[in-house]
């Protein structure tokens, strides 16, 4: 599809021009990584507002009556809406957000699941200018607070059941931002279904800068405090032609993504690279993962492209995959590395290879498996056009190396610096120095390169792992567990784990008079799950000394060594969550 209509509602007709033939040059492209790769460049727009100016002006236009989104729900039933119906609902959410003082700028924290006030929700705040803070629903109170303080939020939007978590410790509710609940009408909460009711119109009160703040992500790091990901109204909208390109998508695919609201890569392959195809966005709404049922809804959906982590696609292999047949044209896994044998599994079935990708939440998909390359075995591929990768010494800096630090050069000028890269992290200019150094963006994960430019991901350079393709910090759950009375000190690694990759684990040195078996280990597991969102969990503890430097810090590197060469088996003091909690 080449695009004609390049009406713009935002003032800069030229910036979506741009936008829109960088996107046509990689459907011209799609199978030839070498030609794309060669001659694309990044759209850099003064002004541009992908809402106002592509969704609104272009898909809404040429696509109106397409499904752009479609909820299938737990019980069977399912509800679809067109580009045309989130255009129009959109703008009027918008006019009646802005009623409320919701403004350019205005930060807005977005607490909801797969439903379509997220959609509507992230549309509107684009069109207006304001900043989103996605959250996952999963959030505990202490969450909530950190993201209102840090993120100094100016409007929440949460569903109904979960305003309870914005209360403060007796019960009083006196916010200091707009407060607006989907769902149930909550007391002292505005009710969401009164925006479908708001009769005067939107137009934007400014054209937006492509420098302009678009999203501000609370990600896990090797400190307690989540880091603050700060992305524009071009890194993220225009950076994700790179993440379209990896996965194939075209228009008018029908595109199912498995993940979870709140988190970057819902934004990636629920939101921007579909819509930025002009494919249709599908979710399957479980209560429960079944691999049988998500099977069943790949064949009833047609779904022609297909995302998931690797514990979904471990999952899914577990199935005769060859008695469903389905309509699939790509399948893509992020989020960790995908073992060779499931890949092989899923090709035997299906006659498709479930091609990898990497990417951050600091950026878009830097290096994947384009359609119709060849895909080397353990192999994340090749970058993806945009990036510039190189891989470089943890240690020295030295660039380039064959295995190294996974960076991207920067250049010398600021118009050579990738667009789907953030901005930096939020009010934290020694991290983002750090991030930044040596005319580097550093990723902090390591990989190594062969001959052919392909990249095969090692590790992490610092502590954070992940587990069911979250990010987990050892340092915020090691400060949970050293509230308890028990606990003398804590490290806190990943213990490998057949069907989410890792767990966590923590090995705790006792504090005197704490015995080290099962009902201590049983309450400190308990308290930790009272102060923990579902997925950091600790699931495993083992009391033992703690290996540590000349210098007293704790050696993780040894514990985590230990628990790989041990792999799923258990160690003779361990004991785990499921056994002990019921």
């Amino acid at each position: 599809m080449t695009s004609t209509d390049t009406t713009s509602t935002d003032g800069d007709s030229d910036g979506l021009v741009e936008f829109l033939a960088a996107r046509d040059l990689l459907f011209e492209q799609r199978r030839n990584q070498d030609a794309a790769y060669a001659e694309f460049r990044w759209p850099r727009p003064e002004h541009f507002n992908w809402a106002l100016d592509y969704f609104d002006g272009v898909l809404a236009v040429q696509r109106g009556e397409q499904v752009g989104l479609r909820l299938v729900e737990d019980d069977g039933s399912a509800a679809s809406y067109s580009f045309g119906h989130l255009s129009e609902r959109s703008t009027q959410l918008a006019g009646w957000l802005a009623a409320l003082g919701v403004e350019r700028g205005t930060r807005v924290l977005l607490v909801l699941g797969n439903q379509v006030e997220l959609w509507e929700s992230m549309l509107a705040c684009i069109k207006l200018g304001a900043v989103i803070i996605p959250a996952t629903t999963l959030l505990s109170a202490a969450d909530l607070e950190d993201r209102l303080e840090r993120g100094r939020v100016g409007a929440v939007i949460v569903r109904s059941e979960l305003t309870a978590g914005f209360a403060a410790p007796k019960g009083e509710f006196t916010p200091d931002y707009v407060p607006i609940s989907v769902g149930e009408p909550i007391p002292g909460w505005l009710d969401y279904a009164s925006s479908r009711e708001h009769t005067t119109g939107f137009s934007p009160d400014a054209p937006t800068a492509g420098s302009d703040p678009l999203l501000l992500y609370f990600t896990s790091g090797t400190t307690a405090q989540p880091k603050l990901v700060e992305h524009t109204h071009l890194s993220y909208p225009v950076g994700h032609l790179s993440t379209m390109y990896w996965i194939g998508l075209q228009p008018g695919d029908i595109h199912l993504n498995v993940s979870s609201p709140g988190w970057a890569k819902h934004a990636w392959s629920c939101f921007f690279a579909p819509w930025n195809a002009g494919a249709t966005v599908l979710l399957f709404n479980y209560a429960r993962f079944d691999a049988a049922r998500m099977l069943d809804v790949l064949v009833a959906e047609q779904v022609s492209t297909f995302c998931a982590p690797p514990t979904v696609w471990r999952m899914l292999v577990q199935q005769d995959l060859g008695q469903w047949r389905t309509s699939l044209r790509e399948l893509v896994g992020a989020g960790e590395p995908l073992n060779p044998e499931v890949i092989a599994q899923v090709r035997q079935s299906w006659g498709i290879t479930v091609r990898d990708g990497f990417g951050q939440t600091e950026t878009t998909c830097q290096i994947g498996n384009p359609p119709g390359e060849p895909v080397k075995a353990g192999s994340m591929g090749r970058p993806l056009p945009g990036y510039r990768v190189v891989l470089a010494d943890p240690l020295t800096g030295d660039h380039p190396v064959t295995e190294g630090e996974i960076c991207l050069d920067l250049g010398a000028e600021l118009s050579e610096r990738p667009v789907g890269l953030m901005v930096g992290y939020s009010d934290d200019s020694e991290r983002n120095d750090t991030a930044m150094a040596g005319g580097l963006y550093h990723t902090g994960d390591v990989a190594s390169v062969d001959e052919d430019g392909y990249l095969t991901y090692i590790g992490r350079t610092d502590d954070v792992f992940k587990s069911s393709d979250y990010r987990i910090s050892p340092f915020e759950l090691e400060s949970v567990l050293i509230e308890h009375p028990a606990v003398a000190e804590a490290a806190v690694v990943p213990a490998p784990d057949a069907l989410r990759l890792s767990v966590p684990k923590a090995f705790v040195v006792l504090a005197n008079g704490y015995p080290p078996d099962a009902a201590t280990a049983a309450d400190i597991l308990g308290f930790c799950r009272s102060r923990l969102a579902p997925y950091k969990r600790i699931r495993r503890i083992e009391f033992s000394e703690l290996p540590k430097t000349i210098s007293g810090k704790i050696r993780r590197v040894e514990l985590r060594t230990a628990e790989f060469e041990r792999g799923d088996a258990r160690s003779a003091g361990e004991f785990r969550e499921d056994e002990l909690i019921s």
